[in-house]
């Protein structure tokens, strides 16, 4: 099985005046297709300094990172850009929806930026059966003013799905919820999950993290553990079939 991040001797140095802080030592991970990894850490560990990196937000001082069998280690900010929209779909604490626009509008975003060649049809389909989903069929029209929170954050997680990514990358996704809503939001990364989609959690919650397959816990800018867990499981209901990425014009 291939490796959707396969990272070597990461290295992040910051700068603060004539002090260097290294928010990163050295971090060796190799993440296969089809995982579902949680990334734990206390404030400070370097959990937040790897998910930008991660996330193509940041490139490391030193060291290498393979993202779906590109080396982005030394890419520029707009060669990021243009990765990071491809082959990540991002799922935060705080949605990050636009609050005069639909649902649909909202999940299609990702998909007007750089040059895909789509089509408005072929946008807006893709956009319907990433909705469809999630579980929020018949709600493509709803503003975020009209959807709870649970709702807002499954618009997000199919604005995620819409580029057909290689990684899911959820920032602390269930902070802003109850632990109700919080579950049925972790139980639609584990059907995502079931469905092939290679999953990474950053959380605080040892709760959260038992979610995962997999827990690599973070401290002092190093992997101090990597372990494979008896994952929890959560059952919910109102999601549909995996989403199929929509024809791109020849």
């Amino acid at each position: 099985m291939a490796n959707v991040i396969e990272l070597s001797g990461l290295t992040k140095v910051y700068e603060m005046g004539e002090v260097e802080v290294r928010a990163l030592a050295g971090v060796d991970l190799a993440v296969d297709e089809g995982e579902f990894l949680a990334v734990m850490g206390p404030s400070g560990s370097g959990k937040s300094t790897l998910m930008n990196i991660l996330g193509c937000l940041d490139r490391p001082t030193e060291g290498t990172y393979l993202l779906d069998g590109i080396d982005v280690s030394s890419l520029d900010r707009d060669e990021r850009a243009v990765i990071r929209n491809a082959k990540i779909g991002f799922v935060f604490q705080s949605f990050n929806l636009l609050a005069r626009t639909s649902a649909i509008e909202n999940v299609e975003l990702p998909l007007l930026y750089g040059d895909l060649g789509w089509t408005n049809h072929q946008r807006h389909e893709a956009a319907k059966r990433s909705i469809e989903k999630v579980g929020l069929a018949g709600r493509e029209g709803h503003y975020p003013s009209q959807l709870s929170g649970g709702q807002q954050q499954r618009v997000a997680i199919a604005r995620a799905l819409v580029t057909n990514p290689a990684m899911l990358l959820a920032d602390e996704p269930t902070g802003n919820l109850d632990s109700h809503t919080s579950e049925e939001i972790i139980g639609i990364f584990q059907q995502l999950n079931d469905d092939g989609k290679t999953v990474v959690l950053i959380t605080h919650e040892p709760d959260i993290a038992q979610y995962a397959k997999r827990i690599v816990h973070v401290r002092d800018g190093r992997i101090q553990e990597d372990e494979r867990i008896q994952q929890k499981r959560v059952e919910v209901r109102g999601i549909g079939a995996p989403v199929a990425p929509a024809a791109v014009k020849s």
